[in-house]
């Protein structure tokens, strides 16, 4: 007993020092890409441009946080960029009808949670993997935002709703603070509740979660209203900072908060992740896009790069996840 104990003690550091690893990795990743990029242009390093790299990750990281649940749950969602776009289009064709603002964005919230059930009962319900599942919700929603505007911007003229994307509290503005508050609250769910405790439980195994008196669809749905509520959140501040509701808007918003939740550590395998990789993960990303933007790299090139970092992001998550298999078949040889 006493040896058992003993070997467990001297595995504790050894996993803590694993899991801070990947966090240290992702640090000095943070520290390169500062340094690289204001060595070619000295403003990058800069308290205002900090606080816009924060401004323009806040959309990220709310989609990245709804992610990051679907992911350890083993599940996946391509359509939060057309998501964000019809919901910076619904909220601004609500205020321009009049609608008061809370009312308005409550309605926003309703149509995100709505796709959220629409994606989740494709996979519930009908058997559809949600890759596939949610690029027909891409389409579709994408679609949506084009048909109900004509495909023009819809411009916002309420000075009280455009205040939500540029109102700063201690020199940050709103959209940051919603990110930070959405952090940590979506963060301690996860790591400090029994629903979080679900979601890691049936990414590592559905059907043991199922024997286990868990009911994964109630589980995979709840996710899916989750990233849907949170993308149209972010839709909606998206829409106030630029004064009108986009429909050709945020293409691609689903790789930046994939690649931002896997560089964080949650494995595409499921059951392991947790929210302060995904933080990490938001930032590289985001200061990653900036200094590609600041020093001039073209567009074209920014998506060579971008998809480059996810390759990178990828390629990480199967190197630790060759890693864990490794561990756990050494510990359970060590077992028998």
């Amino acid at each position: 007993m006493s040896t058992a104990n003993g070997s467990k003690e001297k595995k504790k550091p050894g996993f803590l020092q694993a899991v801070g690893g990947d966090k240290m990795v992702l640090f000095l990743a943070i520290v390169v890409v500062f340094i690289l990029f204001t060595s070619l242009n000295k403003n990058y390093f800069s308290v205002t441009n900090i606080i816009n790299i924060l401004v323009a990750g806040s959309l990220v990281g709310m989609v990245a946080i709804g992610h990051t649940y679907l992911i350890i749950a083993m599940q996946n969602d391509l359509s939060p960029g057309s998501l964000a776009a019809l919901s910076g289009v619904i909220v601004a064709l609500l205020l321009q009808k009049g609608v008061p603002i809370v009312l308005a964005i409550l309605l926003t919230l309703c149509i995100g949670a709505l796709v959220g059930v629409f994606n989740a009962w494709m996979v519930n319900c009908i058997q559809i993997e949600a890759f596939i599942a949610t690029l027909v919700t891409q389409m579709i929603v994408r679609g949506a935002a084009y048909i109900i505007c004509d495909g023009k911007p819809v411009s916002i003229s309420n000075q009280s709703f455009n205040a939500l994307g540029k109102v700063r509290l201690l020199n940050i503005p709103i959209p940051v603070w919603t990110m930070i508050v959405c952090l940590i609250v979506f963060g301690f769910i996860l790591s400090k509740t029994k629903f979080g405790r679900s979601v890691y439980a049936i990414g590592g195994s559905s059907e043991a979660a199922r024997l286990a008196g868990l009911n994964p669809r109630r589980i995979i749905l709840i996710c899916f209203v989750m990233i849907g509520v949170l993308t149209s959140m972010g839709g909606i501040l998206f829409a106030a900072r630029m004064n009108a509701g986009q429909p050709s808007a945020n293409v691609n918003l689903e790789f930046d908060a994939i690649t931002a939740v896997v560089l964080g550590g949650t494995s595409f395998a499921g059951g392991v992740g947790d929210m302060a990789g995904t933080v990490l993960g938001i930032f590289l990303i985001q200061s990653f896009n900036t200094g590609l933007t600041m020093v001039n790299v073209s567009s074209f090139w920014q998506y060579v790069a971008r998809g480059a970092l996810l390759l990178f992001a990828l390629t990480s998550d199967y190197i630790r996840k060759q890693r864990r298999e490794k561990a756990l078949l050494e510990a359970s040889m060590r077992n028998v």
